[in-house]
């Protein structure tokens, strides 16, 4: 609906040379997507049409962001251990990111459920407070069903750059993401945190993330590749060994001024050596941005039903997400903490999450063994 492929993807894919083919399937990937993906403008119709749902469950959609990211991950475990239970076959869907998030489960039919960017979720607010009246009726009935987990923010630069921390970005040619991403609204507004000044127009860029390390690497006419994932992120662990050689990440100076303007928004974090072993030799300080799973303030009965009966599958069958899913699962809380001005939760799946200790089954007593039966291999 807001997104369609460059024609010339192709062509760059063509043109990228070895430079590219060291970086693997990571960057190799779009091409088979390019080419199998509809052509710009062809109808949704002309795709092919997905299997009907069963008669009994309710077809709702969750918006995330890219094909190769960590949201649409997220989306999709939420698909497979949670619908399920609740009667709801729940498509994950790919976008631009947050901001087309926010348009899609306010407009789109069948979008039920968004995963959205905690500072792009702020950004809509503080613009409806502005004055902006269009942001102000988007973003007013939309409600927070569980804040998440942290999303790392990589800033990728030649292997040879002289740039090897964040705020050494101030005068490069940065690549923002596509427009509605919400990579393209972290890294403005991180840059206008950092150096007190909006990122000129001359010097960015708004390329998907592989055609942009395309250019970084092959006609060099991008400095700084900016990414926002959550760690392990499929675009980068899928990277082979050889792009080390190519390519670098920069680590933030906790120390340095515009390192802490940033961090009166953002979050410190830790990218992992073991997460991307291709790429790091130690694990890297960095920052990081909230995400949120956010609905609409529904006030149909049934609607209203069926997510509150997500928030309690959402209960009873967390283990399986944190232990089978994908691994920022293992950050998530089921607490609902106090939210921001302007923000609010969604009352249906809220009440069923405060009944979350009750809801979800009892932790079986640890067995108590003796020595004989630990030697003898019956105590598991």
């Amino acid at each position: 609906m807001f997104r369609s492929r460059p024609s010339s993807t192709l062509a760059l894919l063509r043109q990228a040379g070895a430079a590219a083919a060291l970086l693997g399937t990571a960057l190799g990937a779009i091409a088979q997507s390019a080419a199998s993906a509809p052509a710009a403008g062809t109808p949704p119709a002309a795709a092919a049409a997905p299997a009907a749902a069963p008669a009994a469950l309710a077809a709702y959609k969750i918006v995330t962001a890219s094909e190769r990211g960590t949201y649409i991950q997220i989306g999709r475990d939420l698909g497979k251990f949670i619908a399920p239970a609740a009667q709801i076959e729940l498509d994950a869907l790919p976008s631009a990111g947050s901001p087309e998030n926010i348009h899609r489960l306010r407009y789109e039919a069948g979008v039920k459920l968004a995963l959205v960017q905690s500072d792009v979720y702020q950004a809509f607010i503080n613009q409806g407070k502005a004055g902006d009246a269009t942001a102000a009726t988007i973003i007013r009935p939309l409600r927070v069903v569980l804040p998440l987990y942290n999303e790392e923010i990589y800033f990728v630069v030649r292997a040879d750059s002289p740039m090897n921390h964040v705020h050494d970005i101030r005068d490069a040619r940065i690549n923002i993401g596509p427009l509605r991403s919400g990579t393209a609204m972290t890294t403005t507004t991180m840059y206008r945190l950092m150096f007190d000044q909006a990122l000129p127009d001359s010097r960015l860029t708004t390329l998907t993330h592989e055609e942009a390390l395309f250019k970084l690497t092959g006609d060099k006419s991008i400095d700084v590749v900016a990414i926002v994932a959550g760690q392990p992120a499929k675009l980068l662990t899928d990277m082979k060994a050889e792009a080390r050689s190519l390519i670098k990440l920069l680590k933030l100076d906790p120390d340095n001024a515009a390192s802490k303007a940033a961090l009166k928004t953002y979050f410190p974090s830790t990218v992992k050596a073991v997460n991307y072993p291709n790429l790091l030799s130690e694990d890297l300080p960095g920052m990081a941005v909230k995400a949120f799973l956010v609905t609409y303030d529904y006030n149909l009965a049934g609607t209203q039903g069926k997510l509150a009966q997500f928030a309690r599958s959402l209960c009873t069958n967390f283990e399986a997400l944190q232990s089978q899913g994908h691994p920022k699962w293992k950050e998530v809380s089921l607490d609902l903490p106090q939210l921001g001005q302007g923000w609010a939760y969604y009352p249906a799946t809220t009440r069923e999450l405060g009944r979350c200790a009750q809801l979800r089954p009892a932790p079986k007593p640890a067995k108590q063994c003796s020595t004989e039966q630990k030697i003898l291999g019956l105590c598991e």
